[in-house]
């Protein structure tokens, strides 16, 4: 599932044989067609992403029973399994996108109660599933608290750290934060990425386990991303995904007027001194 979403049938230059002979995947598993369960499940998962992003409250009990009065004849059981197979955790009432780690040195949470009025004070990132055609991928984004600015993203078919390695490494080439707040998954406890920060002097902020309201804004952010980019298309590969949002988030960040930001987008009011523009456009030369 995953190497078939690598694949672009509309590449103008590589057809579809050899990007099967690159991704050592077989043409007939690229072709293959789901059998009628999968192809529910795939519209049961859609639903699930839908009402999930809307109501990120919801457990397995209340999306069953959702999926029943929409007419899909399923029981909980069933939905619990889409659910895990998603990433969706109904306990916690959280995406269990990033799987949490069993021993690792705990972190407080540093944000509670805190002003954070001015840019690099504290960073985020998190973890969501981006769904396609036929699958989906997952996307982790690098975000300034207090001017929302998407500082870094990058797209993953799988849940392995070096995707988030990545963001981090892209984001710390514009700026530094004073603090830097994640939830407890394994990608960012794990000694490579804790190691970055640590190097850099940043100090490491972690949401208490479930709670969702920890990082609130980035679970709104989610829903802005999914509501106003994602469920407008459909995209089918990896490359188309990672094209649209691409052009989302250079909207989000350079175009939009955020009302909480006094209608100011959030590159004015991240790159607001000219100083900080300057060393900005430095880096990336």
């Amino acid at each position: 599932m995953k190497k078939r979403a690598e694949v672009d049938p509309a590449h103008p230059e590589i057809p579809v044989a050899r990007q099967c002979e690159l991704l050592d995947l077989s043409r007939s598993t690229f072709y293959y067609l789901p059998t009628p369960d999968e192809r529910l499940n795939q519209e049961l998962m859609r639903r699930l992403d839908e009402a999930y992003a809307k109501h990120p409250f919801f457990g397995s009990r209340k999306l069953t029973v959702r999926l029943r009065k929409a007419g899909y004849a399923v029981n909980r059981k069933r939905i619990q399994g889409l659910m895990r197979r998603m990433g969706l955790e109904a306990i916690y009432r959280k995406p269990r996108l990033s799987l949490p780690g069993r021993q690792h040195k705990r972190y407080p949470y540093l944000l509670k109660g805190m002003m954070v009025d001015r840019p690099d004070a504290a960073w985020c990132a998190d973890i969501t599933y981006i769904r396609l055609a036929h699958g989906f991928v997952y996307l982790v984004a690098i975000l300034d608290w207090h001017s929302r600015y998407v500082l870094a993203w990058s797209l993953s078919t799988t849940l392995e750290k070096e995707f988030c390695l990545e963001a981090l490494r892209d984001s710390l080439r514009i700026s530094r934060p004073e603090i830097f707040n994640t939830d407890q998954g394994a990608q960012f406890i794990s000694p490579e990425f804790k190691g970055l920060l640590e190097r850099e002097k940043i100090r490491i902020s972690m949401d208490g386990r479930g709670r969702v309201y920890d990082n609130i804004f980035v679970e709104r952010f989610w829903r802005s991303v999914k509501y106003k980019e994602v469920y407008l298309h459909e995209y089918r590969t990896v490359a188309e995904a990672r094209a649209h949002l691409e052009a989302y988030f250079r909207f989000y960040n350079e175009e939009r007027p955020h009302e909480a930001l006094g209608y100011r987008t959030p590159h004015e009011v991240y790159f607001g001194s000219s100083a900080m523009l300057a060393s900005a456009v430095k880096a990336v030369v």
